[in-house]
């Protein structure tokens, strides 16, 4: 399916949801505004709105409740992406100048806890507090996973059960409550709303696994592979399973490759090559096709309609996107 197909269920909704989002993000300082604009302006594919608000169409009409989780999530989103960028001193987000980049990183930090305060300010005065606290409790997962990655990431030897605890929080955690926060709105019960953010947990899972996939080229369809995850010293879940498989001296030259050579693009290349000999990638892509599976195995328990549809067009175009 096309994002334009994915979307038609919700199109009325997406176009309305944009007046929504700009004014949650309104202020009445001059420099605030012009910041908040900007962030608009470039927005991206607006992915987490659409989980949130076809979730909540699964079930019905899209409610005011649906519209305010799903800006209470983008601002809360668009705060961790801001915060992330001055953390890792990226000067470019989605091919835009990141805040860091353009007013620096004070201005950057004072951004995202604006935008943090805005989200939690719309629930509260929207009165949306189940939703309130379904978000929260994926923000302080999303922290929890960060800090546990960098705990981990210093000697490069963690397992893929702590690979998938990082991931399933630092990404899954937002989607799951994408998912659950449209459902809860729409008025269903607590075993539905826990279905459906299972749901979107597996999807981010899925997500995440194919963003490392990226770095590989993914095969012959991506084209060139980038290693910019290893030059980060990231431990993705190829590289994590040839650590496993390949002998010991292997071994070493490779996290040693990782931790003091990474700006080697011989080295980094023959890393590359060692992970697709070792059958990192191939392990890998199985997993995201069993985590895609199990999601969709999920999401047809509940009646097909067009909504359905859309959600299971969104978590193919999850695993077959190609950036």
């Amino acid at each position: 399916m096309t994002l334009d197909e994915i979307q038609r269920p919700i199109a009325a909704e997406m176009k309305a949801f944009e007046p929504h989002f700009r004014e949650a993000m309104r202020s009445r300082a001059a420099l605030l505004d012009r910041i908040m604009h900007y962030i608009v302006k470039r927005k991206g594919k607006q992915m987490r709105p659409m989980f949130t608000l076809l979730s909540a169409r699964l079930f019905g009409e899209v409610t005011e409740s649906a519209f305010t989780a799903a800006s209470l999530i983008e601002l809360l989103h668009t705060a961790t992406l801001v915060h992330d960028d001055v953390v890792d001193g990226s000067p470019l987000r989605r091919g835009f100048f990141s805040i860091n980049a353009l007013w620096k990183n004070k201005i950057a930090v004072l951004v995202g806890d604006y935008l943090l305060s805005r989200g939690l300010l719309l629930a509260v005065d929207k009165g949306e507090f189940e939703v309130l606290r379904i978000v929260s409790h994926a923000v302080r997962e999303m922290s929890e996973g960060e800090l546990l990655q960098l705990e981990k990431s210093r000697n490069l030897n963690f397992s893929e059960e702590v690979y998938f605890t990082i991931i399933r929080q630092k990404t899954a955690s937002l989607i799951a409550a994408c998912c659950a926060s449209g459902t809860s709105a729409a008025g269903r019960p607590a075993d539905e709303v826990e279905r459906m953010r299972r749901f979107g947990e597996l999807v981010g899972i899925a997500f995440q696994i194919k963003d490392d996939l990226f770095d590989y080229g993914n095969g012959e369809d991506i084209g060139k592979p980038s290693g910019l995850d290893i030059k980060e010293k990231k431990l993705t879940l190829p590289l994590i399973h040839a650590l496993q498989h390949v002998s010991a001296s292997d071994r070493r030259w490779m996290v040693n490759t990782v931790k003091n050579k990474n700006e080697d693009d011989t080295a980094v290349a023959k890393v590359i090559d060692m992970v697709r000999q070792a059958g990192g990638i191939t392990h890998a892509h199985q997993r995201m096709l069993a985590y895609r599976d199990e999601a969709l195995d999920l999401l047809r328990t509940f009646p097909r309609n067009e909504a359905r549809d859309g959600l299971e067009g969104l978590v193919q175009l999850t695993v077959e996107r190609t950036k």
